[in-house]
């Protein structure tokens, strides 16, 4: 397995392609990539400020140069803090995306681990994150645990 290290701004194409991945797995069809290209300057930004409140965790693709092989992205958002989180931070996994051809491997894993540590060094109390039932194994070893979810949505 390669080494886990922080995607940087050079990266964001590759972690655009994964996310990718990520979406055309959730589908029924493949997806369209007609926002990449309008998607790319942001992406290059946030990975650009490492003191931002945003990070992606990815490994080398060990068998082509310039590709990743796996993502893991996750943010800090602020919440007004409560018992358990007086502060308010609260992070969220996303994006958690493996090329197909080097699935099986512990990458996953590996780039999990690097954003959850991430998370406890910027004093995030609580991580949240939407799992898959093939992922929620995953999730399960690392600590999680699900939640009944009230969640809503609105699309502006």
């Amino acid at each position: 397995m390669g080494l886990v290290r922080r995607a940087t701004a050079t990266d964001a194409a590759e972690v655009l392609r994964l996310r990718q991945v990520l979406i055309d797995s959730m589908a029924s069809t493949g997806g369209s990539t007609d926002w990449h290209a309008e998607s790319l300057p942001t992406v290059r930004h946030r990975l650009a400020d490492p003191d931002g409140e945003f990070a992606a965790f990815v490994i080398d693709h060990p068998e082509r140069p310039g590709a990743l092989a796996a993502l893991v992205a996750g943010t800090i958002e602020y919440r007004i803090g409560r018992t358990g989180n007086p502060h308010g931070s609260v992070g969220h996994v996303f994006s958690v995306a493996t090329d197909p051809d080097c699935r099986r491997r512990g990458h996953a894993r590996a780039c999990m681990e690097a954003v959850l540590d991430w998370f406890r060094e910027r004093g995030v109390a609580q991580v949240d994150l939407n799992a898959s039932a093939e992922a929620e194994p995953l999730y399960a070893s690392l600590g999680f645990v699900r939640k009944p979810d009230p969640s809503m949505r609105l699309r502006l």
